[in-house]
């Protein structure tokens, strides 16, 4: 078994203030309380026995099956301020049997990030997903600040690669400029949009240098791109701007765009990320694009228009 070191921290501000971090540490505590005791222990494959008095799991058997110290485990659920890190709530989150909402909840109490996040992404709302099909033929996605795609429209999906045709753990922008042939094809001055996508992403990975998912991101292109580790090395940093570009589409020629983001949360979170035309024969080969992608997507026609929600990769999460 595993024993937490706890760090404790003296309480801070006026004597009888409540801050916070003592609300949400009190709510947690409430919440894996809650949880514990409306778990049998033949659910998560322990013997009853005949003297037990306490309704559902025992502290102990918590800790032994998230193989975390009984001390520790019992500061948290008395509300003490200790750290508590990523893989020891995901160990707790699978202990407890939370379904994916409690999951969620448990990391937000607890003022973490996610390792494992499911796969359906709430925050994509129907409302969200409309208003991506009514942009058509604009192609527009929705990203988080690592660079997943979340969602996308019919036209995005054709703008630089089949993007329904790549796995779902890949779609990246990040990692398919660096690794994806037809993505590459499809980008006019690859060797300076890589380098500026490399550069933006090393300005957004130092508010999370600690987070598990992007940590994941980053292992996954310096294991699979030399030119990134060869880009990444030179520690350019630069903001979040979004110039005009061009683009080479496989099926209607060059493309001139400007790329622009509309922010659904904080700078540094999700946005919807769109290419409007810069000239009327960008448009006309927009419009081209947008029904040829009517024409060749899944479901097409009877599903015509309808914008994709991506299947996150497993570190994808809507809010960083």
């Amino acid at each position: 078994m595993t024993t937490m070191a706890a760090d404790i921290r003296p309480a801070t501000g006026e004597p009888g203030e409540t801050s916070a971090s003592d609300v949400r540490r009190h709510e947690l505590a409430a919440f894996l309380r809650s949880r514990r005791e409306r778990i049998t222990p033949e659910q998560v494959g322990l013997v009853r026995g005949r003297r037990r008095r306490t309704p559902g799991l025992r502290r102990e058997e918590v800790a032994q099956l998230s193989a975390v110290g009984v001390t520790w485990y019992t500061w948290l659920e008395q509300a003490r301020d200790i750290q508590v890190s990523a893989q020891v709530l995901d160990a707790l989150a699978r202990a407890l049997l939370l379904d994916p909402s409690e999951r969620a909840h448990l990391f937000v109490l607890a003022a973490a990030p996610d390792p494992a996040p499911g796969t359906d992404c709430a925050t994509v709302t129907p409302a969200l997903r409309a208003v991506l099909e009514q942009l058509a033929p604009i192609p527009a996605c929705v990203q988080n600040s690592r660079y997943d795609i979340l969602a996308y429209n019919r036209t995005y999906a054709r703008l630089l690669c089949d993007l329904d045709a790549v796995p779902p753990e890949d779609r990246n922008c990040l990692l398919l400029a660096f690794t994806h042939d037809d993505w590459r094809a499809s980008t006019v001055d690859l060797p300076e949009a890589t380098r500026m996508m490399a550069a933006k992403f090393r300005a957004s990975t130092a508010r999370h240098l600690a987070e598990p998912a992007w940590k994941a991101l980053l292992h996954r292109l310096e294991t699979r791109s030399p030119e990134f580790r060869e880009v990444w090395e030179r520690h350019e940093v630069i903001d979040q701007r979004g110039p005009t570009k061009y683009i080479r589409n496989a099926h209607v020629g060059l493309l001139h765009v400007e790329q622009t983001s509309l922010w659904l949360g904080p700078a540094s979170g999700p946005r919807l990320v769109s290419y409007p035309p810069v000239d009327a024969g960008t448009r006309a080969g927009l419009e081209r694009l947008h029904r040829i992608a009517l024409d060749t997507g899944p479901g097409a026609p009877s599903d015509a228009g309808a914008a994709r929600t991506a299947t996150r990769p497993a570190y994808a999460t809507m809010e960083q």
